[in-house]
């Protein structure tokens, strides 16, 4: 096969060949932008837990009590899969994970409420997950409150459905309106920032193992002896080319696709969508390719790179408040991409921001972009003169 003239080209068909032929690199940089978001998805899928089993000790006995139980029990949140009669039953039943959570109604209850009383009933959780905490304090907190509109209209015998409906409702009414996530889903509210997540450690992953590659094809170094091999910007800007065209696609993939198949938010428009891809994976594939400089076997991006997932996710600010996360890991946080790439792709896809609204987080991906382009040259110049020295030696 005829070879381009010009060396930017022949080092972008040169790199794209080496991708093609290495099933290793292929499975990071096709398969698993691929598979993941379609994985995560589907595992979230569901948005809120519904239906969760609890149980429940009746001290009281009473048809107001029994009246409580069946409200929670009719609520979409939880459902009362056992009835006990003590809380070291109740207990056991949750060590064995049949129950998520315990409601307790003491004895007193019906009593205190026919003194006009305040009456307490206990909800124990079981806060290995936040998810069954939120769900079943919604479901008794709701039901609590409807029974208190009840109660209220009783005691003041009201004598006019109009009158009924002005001791049932609170003096300050409000209205719950949940912005940019309706259901309140853990879907919605997860998989767009880590979607963005996957496209950065899949670039790392597989620009470091096309990195170690190189460096056990050649004995060390991670450009061959030829002489297209000479400029360092067409060897920079041709490997970069080759992953950045196949990652604009993925992020399309999980934009487009993904985003639709699964019912997450998309407000973003093409032209916005674009505006952001560009920086971001221009950033990514820089800073892939300067950390890439410290792998010398295949294996040891697995090893560089894996491990940072869950760390960065935090440091982005997303799932954990970004005004909550000490100053210096702040600090830390704002060299990777996906710190600024995710908290702008949540605004832009699922809040409706533009790019101006996002200016901020662009401009400082534009900056990571040229620091880990120019770190990246500095590193191919190093490699351009060990690898003259060697063929002179030669």
């Amino acid at each position: 096969m005829k070879r381009p003239k010009f060396p930017i080209l022949h080092v972008w068909l040169d790199e794209l060949t080496d991708i093609v032929k290495d099933e290793g690199i292929l499975i990071f940089i096709i398969l698993l932008p691929l598979a993941y978001p379609l994985l995560y998805a589907m595992i979230y899928d569901t948005e809120t837990q519904r239906e969760l089993p609890i149980c429940v000790v009746d001290d009281c006995m009473s048809s107001r009590s029994r009246d409580f139980v069946r409200r929670v029990d009719a609520t979409a949140e939880v459902k009362v899969a056992e009835r006990c009669t003590d809380m070291a039953q109740a207990q056991e039943l949750m060590r064995r994970r049949e129950v998520f959570g315990i409601l307790r109604i003491p004895a007193e209850f019906d009593q205190r409420l026919w003194r006009g009383q305040q009456a307490v009933v206990g909800l124990y959780s079981d806060l290995t997950s936040m998810l069954y905490y939120k769900v079943e304090y919604l479901a008794v907190i709701n039901v609590a409150q409807e029974m208190n509109r009840h109660i209220k209209v009783k005691e003041h015998q009201a004598t006019t459905t109009r009158r009924e409906e002005q001791l049932a409702s609170w003096p300050i009414r409000f209205e719950e309106v949940k912005l940019y996530n309706p259901a309140g889903g853990f879907a919605a509210f997860l998989i767009p920032p880590v979607l963005m997540l996957i496209l950065q450690q899949a670039l790392c992953l597989g620009i470091g193992m096309s990195m170690g590659r190189s460096r056990e094809r050649f004995r060390g170094l991670v450009i061959p002896p030829s002489k297209h091999y000479k400029n360092t910007l067409a060897i920079v800007l041709g490997r970069a080319l080759v992953h950045f065209l196949i990652f604009m696609l993925m992020a399309f993939y999980m934009a487009v696709c993904v985003t639709r198949w699964f019912g997450l938010p998309q407000l973003a428009h093409f032209t916005e969508l674009l505006g952001f891809f560009v920086p971001y994976l221009a950033a990514c594939t820089f800073m892939a390719m300067f950390w890439s400089s410290f792998i010398y076997r295949r294996e040891d991006c697995i090893l560089l790179f894996v491990f940072m997932s869950i760390p960065l996710l935090f440091l982005s600010g997303v799932s954990w408040p970004g005004a909550s996360v000490p100053a210096f890991w702040q600090v830390v946080g704002s060299v990777f991409p996906s710190t600024w790439g995710l908290n702008a792709y949540v605004r832009i896809q699922g809040m409706g921001a533009s790019l101006g609204d996002c200016r901020q987080e662009l401009m400082a991906l534009w900056i990571l972009a040229g620091v880990y382009f120019l770190l990246t040259c500095l590193f191919y110049m190093f490699e351009i003169r060990k690898a003259v020295g060697r063929t002179i030696l030669e």
